[in-house]
Protein backbone atom coordinates (compact mmCIF):
# COMPACT_ATOMS: atom_id res chain seq x y z
CA UNK A 1 0.00 0.00 0.00
CA UNK A 2 1.66 3.21 -1.43
CA UNK A 3 0.85 6.56 -0.03
CA UNK A 4 1.12 9.60 -1.77
CA UNK A 5 1.09 12.48 0.27
CA UNK A 6 1.11 15.96 -1.66
CA UNK A 7 2.05 19.02 -0.25
CA UNK A 8 1.97 22.27 -2.02
CA UNK A 9 4.20 25.12 -0.64
CA UNK A 10 4.53 28.66 -1.09
CA UNK A 11 7.10 30.54 1.06
CA UNK A 12 6.72 27.79 3.71
CA UNK A 13 9.99 28.55 5.31
CA UNK A 14 9.35 28.45 8.65
CA UNK A 15 7.56 25.38 8.72
CA UNK A 16 8.16 23.20 5.47
CA UNK A 17 11.32 21.42 7.00
CA UNK A 18 8.83 20.86 10.52
CA UNK A 19 6.17 18.98 8.63
CA UNK A 20 8.51 16.90 6.53
CA UNK A 21 10.60 15.99 9.44
CA UNK A 22 7.33 14.80 11.64
CA UNK A 23 6.20 12.68 8.29
CA UNK A 24 8.91 10.92 8.40
CA UNK A 25 9.55 9.56 11.83
CA UNK A 26 5.33 8.94 12.03
CA UNK A 27 5.32 5.35 13.75
CA UNK A 28 2.50 4.45 11.65
CA UNK A 29 5.00 3.56 8.77
CA UNK A 30 6.32 1.03 10.86
CA UNK A 31 3.43 -0.35 12.75
CA UNK A 32 1.40 -0.96 9.45
CA UNK A 33 4.97 -2.34 7.43
CA UNK A 34 4.63 -5.73 8.29
CA UNK A 35 0.69 -6.30 7.84
CA UNK A 36 0.00 -3.88 4.86
CA UNK A 37 3.61 -3.07 3.85
CA UNK A 38 2.82 0.49 4.01
CA UNK A 39 4.98 2.64 2.37
CA UNK A 40 5.39 6.56 0.92
CA UNK A 41 5.98 8.93 -1.02
CA UNK A 42 6.13 12.65 -0.58
CA UNK A 43 5.76 15.13 -3.10
CA UNK A 44 6.21 19.02 -2.84
CA UNK A 45 4.93 21.06 -5.21
CA UNK A 46 6.51 24.60 -5.19
CA UNK A 47 4.17 27.18 -6.19
CA UNK A 48 6.89 29.74 -7.00
CA UNK A 49 8.04 30.97 -3.66
CA UNK A 50 10.49 33.56 -2.83
CA UNK A 51 11.86 32.99 0.18
CA UNK A 52 13.86 30.06 1.40
CA UNK A 53 11.93 27.52 0.86
CA UNK A 54 13.52 26.06 -1.78
CA UNK A 55 17.07 26.28 -0.47
CA UNK A 56 15.77 24.68 2.65
CA UNK A 57 14.42 21.91 0.68
CA UNK A 58 17.15 21.10 -1.98
CA UNK A 59 19.65 20.76 1.15
CA UNK A 60 17.46 18.07 2.93
CA UNK A 61 16.56 15.62 0.16
CA UNK A 62 15.76 13.02 2.19
CA UNK A 63 12.86 13.88 3.32
CA UNK A 64 11.06 13.82 0.29
CA UNK A 65 10.68 11.88 -2.72
CA UNK A 66 10.15 14.41 -5.49
CA UNK A 67 10.14 18.13 -6.11
CA UNK A 68 8.03 19.72 -8.52
CA UNK A 69 9.15 23.95 -9.03
CA UNK A 70 6.89 26.43 -10.50
CA UNK A 71 8.36 29.53 -11.98
CA UNK A 72 5.88 31.12 -11.04
CA UNK A 73 3.09 31.16 -8.19
CA UNK A 74 0.18 30.04 -9.72
CA UNK A 75 -1.95 29.25 -6.86
CA UNK A 76 -2.55 26.05 -4.91
CA UNK A 77 -5.46 25.01 -7.22
CA UNK A 78 -2.59 24.58 -10.33
CA UNK A 79 -0.24 22.54 -7.13
CA UNK A 80 -2.68 20.25 -6.61
CA UNK A 81 -3.10 18.92 -10.37
CA UNK A 82 0.51 18.74 -10.89
CA UNK A 83 1.13 17.01 -7.84
CA UNK A 84 -1.77 14.60 -8.56
CA UNK A 85 -0.06 14.03 -12.13
CA UNK A 86 3.04 12.81 -10.51
CA UNK A 87 1.86 10.69 -7.90
CA UNK A 88 1.80 7.07 -8.02
CA UNK A 89 0.33 5.84 -5.00
CA UNK A 90 -2.59 3.83 -4.21
CA UNK A 91 -3.85 6.64 -1.70
CA UNK A 92 -3.75 10.26 -1.75
CA UNK A 93 -3.16 12.32 0.92
CA UNK A 94 -3.35 16.29 0.86
CA UNK A 95 -1.02 17.65 3.77
CA UNK A 96 -0.58 21.61 4.34
CA UNK A 97 3.09 23.01 4.47
CA UNK A 98 1.92 25.89 7.03
CA UNK A 99 1.55 23.44 10.30
CA UNK A 100 -1.60 24.12 10.84
CA UNK A 101 -2.58 20.37 10.45
CA UNK A 102 -0.35 17.70 12.62
CA UNK A 103 0.91 14.39 10.47
CA UNK A 104 0.50 12.55 13.97
CA UNK A 105 -3.12 12.38 13.01
CA UNK A 106 -2.40 10.38 9.94
CA UNK A 107 -3.11 6.85 11.97
CA UNK A 108 -6.58 7.11 12.25
CA UNK A 109 -6.56 7.79 8.48
CA UNK A 110 -4.95 4.92 7.75
CA UNK A 111 -6.91 2.73 10.39
CA UNK A 112 -9.73 3.16 7.98
CA UNK A 113 -8.46 2.41 5.15
CA UNK A 114 -6.31 -0.68 6.93
CA UNK A 115 -9.63 -1.65 8.07
CA UNK A 116 -12.82 -0.76 6.56
CA UNK A 117 -11.14 -0.49 2.97
CA UNK A 118 -12.47 3.03 3.01
CA UNK A 119 -12.39 5.35 -0.52
CA UNK A 120 -12.57 8.72 1.13
CA UNK A 121 -11.44 9.70 4.78
CA UNK A 122 -12.16 13.06 5.64
CA UNK A 123 -11.16 15.44 9.12
CA UNK A 124 -12.71 16.92 10.94
CA UNK A 125 -11.73 20.16 13.07
CA UNK A 126 -14.89 20.50 14.92
CA UNK A 127 -14.91 16.73 16.52
CA UNK A 128 -11.21 17.05 17.40
CA UNK A 129 -9.51 15.02 20.33
CA UNK A 130 -6.94 17.33 21.53
CA UNK A 131 -7.37 20.39 20.74
CA UNK A 132 -8.38 23.10 18.16
CA UNK A 133 -7.88 26.84 17.58
CA UNK A 134 -10.41 29.63 17.76
CA UNK A 135 -11.94 30.43 14.17
CA UNK A 136 -12.97 33.57 13.34
CA UNK A 137 -16.75 33.37 13.51
CA UNK A 138 -17.68 34.44 10.16
CA UNK A 139 -15.54 31.97 8.74
CA UNK A 140 -16.76 29.29 10.96
CA UNK A 141 -20.47 30.39 9.84
CA UNK A 142 -19.48 30.17 6.30
CA UNK A 143 -18.32 26.80 7.00
CA UNK A 144 -20.87 25.17 8.68
CA UNK A 145 -23.58 26.47 5.43
CA UNK A 146 -21.19 25.08 2.67
CA UNK A 147 -21.34 21.48 4.63
CA UNK A 148 -24.58 21.73 4.72
CA UNK A 149 -25.08 22.55 1.08
CA UNK A 150 -22.64 19.58 0.36
CA UNK A 151 -24.45 17.18 2.38
CA UNK A 152 -28.12 17.90 1.21
CA UNK A 153 -26.62 18.31 -2.77
CA UNK A 154 -24.53 14.64 -2.24
CA UNK A 155 -26.26 13.08 0.47
CA UNK A 156 -23.56 12.83 3.12
CA UNK A 157 -22.86 13.35 6.44
CA UNK A 158 -19.49 15.29 7.08
CA UNK A 159 -18.95 17.77 9.47
CA UNK A 160 -16.21 20.14 7.95
CA UNK A 161 -15.89 19.19 4.03
CA UNK A 162 -13.40 22.20 4.32
CA UNK A 163 -11.36 20.54 6.11
CA UNK A 164 -7.43 20.07 4.27
CA UNK A 165 -6.98 16.82 5.40
CA UNK A 166 -8.14 13.96 3.05
CA UNK A 167 -7.22 10.21 2.07
CA UNK A 168 -8.47 8.96 -1.24
CA UNK A 169 -8.51 5.86 -3.18
CA UNK A 170 -6.62 7.76 -6.32
CA UNK A 171 -8.59 5.70 -8.87
CA UNK A 172 -11.21 7.10 -7.65
CA UNK A 173 -9.64 10.76 -9.27
CA UNK A 174 -9.70 11.27 -13.14
CA UNK A 175 -6.94 14.52 -12.78
CA UNK A 176 -8.10 15.72 -16.29
CA UNK A 177 -11.65 16.49 -14.86
CA UNK A 178 -10.57 18.61 -12.68
CA UNK A 179 -11.33 22.33 -13.71
CA UNK A 180 -11.36 24.91 -10.29
CA UNK A 181 -7.94 26.23 -9.41
CA UNK A 182 -9.29 28.44 -6.23
CA UNK A 183 -10.50 27.61 -2.98
CA UNK A 184 -13.27 25.79 -4.94
CA UNK A 185 -11.27 23.20 -5.95
CA UNK A 186 -11.42 21.19 -2.57
CA UNK A 187 -15.41 20.78 -2.95
CA UNK A 188 -15.19 19.67 -6.79
CA UNK A 189 -12.22 16.88 -5.36
CA UNK A 190 -14.29 16.13 -2.92
CA UNK A 191 -17.70 15.95 -5.24
CA UNK A 192 -15.75 13.64 -7.63
CA UNK A 193 -14.98 11.24 -4.85
CA UNK A 194 -17.83 11.31 -3.33
CA UNK A 195 -19.78 9.86 -6.81
CA UNK A 196 -17.39 7.54 -7.70
CA UNK A 197 -16.87 5.68 -3.99
CA UNK A 198 -18.78 4.34 -1.69
CA UNK A 199 -17.45 3.98 1.81
CA UNK A 200 -16.20 7.13 3.52
CA UNK A 201 -15.03 7.89 6.74
CA UNK A 202 -14.85 11.23 9.06
CA UNK A 203 -12.00 11.26 11.95
CA UNK A 204 -11.65 13.54 14.66
CA UNK A 205 -8.15 16.08 13.67
CA UNK A 206 -6.10 18.70 16.06
CA UNK A 207 -5.92 22.12 14.49
CA UNK A 208 -3.83 25.06 14.84
CA UNK A 209 -5.30 27.26 12.18
CA UNK A 210 -3.49 30.16 11.52
CA UNK A 211 -5.28 33.81 11.51
CA UNK A 212 -4.99 36.58 8.78
CA UNK A 213 -1.67 38.58 9.92
CA UNK A 214 -0.01 35.17 10.08
CA UNK A 215 -0.72 34.04 6.70
CA UNK A 216 -4.67 32.57 6.44
CA UNK A 217 -5.66 33.15 3.12
CA UNK A 218 -9.18 31.92 2.60
CA UNK A 219 -11.69 34.95 3.64
CA UNK A 220 -15.64 34.51 4.21
CA UNK A 221 -16.73 35.99 0.58
CA UNK A 222 -14.89 32.71 -1.10
CA UNK A 223 -18.18 30.94 0.20
CA UNK A 224 -19.71 32.19 -2.58
CA UNK A 225 -17.69 30.77 -5.38
CA UNK A 226 -17.15 27.28 -3.20
CA UNK A 227 -21.59 27.37 -2.97
CA UNK A 228 -21.37 28.10 -6.95
CA UNK A 229 -19.01 25.12 -7.31
CA UNK A 230 -20.72 22.28 -4.86
CA UNK A 231 -24.12 23.26 -7.13
CA UNK A 232 -22.61 22.95 -10.10
CA UNK A 233 -20.87 19.66 -9.29
CA UNK A 234 -24.01 18.21 -7.74
CA UNK A 235 -25.05 18.25 -11.68
CA UNK A 236 -22.15 17.21 -12.84
CA UNK A 237 -21.63 13.57 -14.35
Amino acid sequence: MLISIIIPTFNEEKTILNILKKISTLNCWTEYKDEKNLKKEVIIVDDGSSDNTIELLENNRYLYSKLIKSEKNYGKGHAIIAGLKHCQGDYVLFQDADDEYDPADYSKFFSCLINFNADLVIGSRFKYDRYTRSHYFLNRLGNWFITLAFNITHNCTFTDIYCCYLVFKRKLLKVENIKSLGFEQHAEILSFLVKSGKIFFEVPVNYKGRTVSEGKKIKFYHIFVIFYQIFKSTFKK
